[in-house]
């Protein structure tokens, strides 16, 4: 692939109140706050690291029904890296297994669901 055809992500989420679920996934993804523009909450990996930009937009309406798409978060610590998010606000949903892999669904504080994935 030429760098014509390099395609770049940035994560766009939701949120009735973008300053709190921008502290969440900041310290969920261990990035940095770059600071707001209009109404996003602008996440970037810290320095050294590389990773998408991750938007938090504000909207009026509060989440309904169940994510068309969310995050997976591969951990070395499935466990510890659960008890660190819940300490952050997240939810436990679930633990999920598929022969030898093992995840945690979870959701953050405003209900947007993740996976933390044991790697």
């Amino acid at each position: 692939m030429n760098d014509s055809d390099a395609v770049e992500i940035t994560i766009v989420l939701d949120s009735t109140d973008p300053e709190a679920t921008a502290t969440f996934w900041a310290e969920a993804l261990r990035y940095r706050r770059a600071g707001a523009v209009g109404a996003f909450e602008v996440l970037l990996p810290r320095e050294g690291a590389s990773g998408p930009t991750v938007l938090v937009q504000r909207v009026a309406e509060p989440k309904q029904g169940k994510n068309r798409m969310h995050l997976d978060l591969h951990v070395a610590d499935l466990d510890a890296e659960v008890e660190r998010l819940v300490a952050l606000g997240a939810t436990r949903l679930g633990d999920e297994t598929l022969g030898e892999l093992r995840w945690v669904r979870m959701a953050d504080p405003e209900g947007n669901e993740l996976d933390v994935v044991q790697d």
